[in-house]
């Protein structure tokens, strides 16, 4: 079964640090997304990476502030999140070349 599985959301304060993960099976992905998706908006790119090499690309609301990683060995992909602002919560979603997780919720408190 090809599947994309998002974890480690939550609620964290302003300023504080989030790392979301994307665990892929059943499927050998060439390129990795994070999007979100705030309510009443529409879904937005954050960040990139192919599952090869070491380009990564960002929106540039969140440059500086979260870096996207890989894991090859376990077939993860890392969203690091530092210096969360309040215009940042929303449901992260991974997405791999069609394939979509289910979406893991960020919040950021005042």
């Amino acid at each position: 079964q090809v599947q994309l599985v998002e974890s480690g959301g939550g609620l964290v304060q302003a300023g504080g640090s989030l790392r979301l993960s994307c665990a892929a099976s059943g499927a050998t992905f060439s390129n990795y997304r994070w999007l979100r998706q705030a309510p009443g908006k529409e879904r937005e790119f954050v960040a990139s990476t192919p599952w090869t090499g070491f380009t990564a690309y960002y929106a540039d609301s969140v440059k500086g502030r979260f870096a996207i990683s890989r894991d090859n060995d376990k077939n993860i992909v890392y969203l690091q999140m530092n210096s969360l602002k309040p215009e940042d919560p929303g449901v992260y979603y991974c997405n791999a070349d069609d394939c979509w997780g289910q979406g893991t919720q960020v919040n950021v408190s005042a």
